[in-house]
């Protein structure tokens, strides 16, 4: 398959008679990425699932509109993490539950995951994550996981990078201290 980079692709779906080809190709460059990022959030497979296809559902009814202003896989980020919020907030998890009930449903969720590998470490490395405080957690995820850049962390949460670079470190800190059992 040949390789095309993120403007070739936006341009190929907008000036192309099947803009669903490329679609396609856009869905299958970033399709494991998005959903892995959602999956961090969300925990739950089927649910990442759900979610993962509405992004893609939005990316392309929005895309022939895309300014352009940064890149795509930013665009798609942007939109992923804000369906996995706005996921959270339809099934009332952030809206009438406190943090530590919030923190409770996750683990739980990771627990009864059929796809999760069972590994220990992993799972307490979820666990704590899990306990962070939304802001945290995303960031802590976007820049370990996903191993982005501050600028670009920026410009999806629209922040500045001074707040993230605090966030991951109180992130790191929360979860040091998860581990060792604090």
């Amino acid at each position: 398959m040949e390789e095309y980079t993120d403007k070739e692709l936006v341009r190929l779906f907008r000036e192309d008679s099947n803009p669903g080809y490329a679609f396609n190709l856009i869905v299958r460059k970033y399709q494991e990425k998005l959903y892995w990022h959602i999956r961090k959030l969300i925990i739950s497979h089927d649910d990442t699932d759900d979610v993962l296809q509405v992004v893609f559902i939005k990316a392309f009814q929005s895309l022939s509109g895309f300014r352009e202003d940064s890149s795509l896989y930013t665009w798609l980020y942007r939109i992923a993490t804000n369906e996995a919020l706005t996921f959270l907030k339809r099934n009332k998890i952030r809206k009438y539950l406190s943090f530590g009930a919030i923190s409770t449903y996750l683990e739980r969720t990771l627990e009864a995951d059929a796809y999760s590998d069972g590994d220990e470490i992993k799972i307490k490395l979820q666990r704590a994550i899990i306990n962070l405080p939304e802001k945290q957690r995303i960031v802590f995820n976007m820049k370990y996981f996903d191993e982005m850049k501050y600028e670009e962390m920026a410009d999806i949460l629209q922040t500045s990078v001074g707040a993230l670079k605090a966030s991951y470190h109180h992130a790191i800190k929360k979860i040091e201290r998860f581990l060792k059992g604090d």
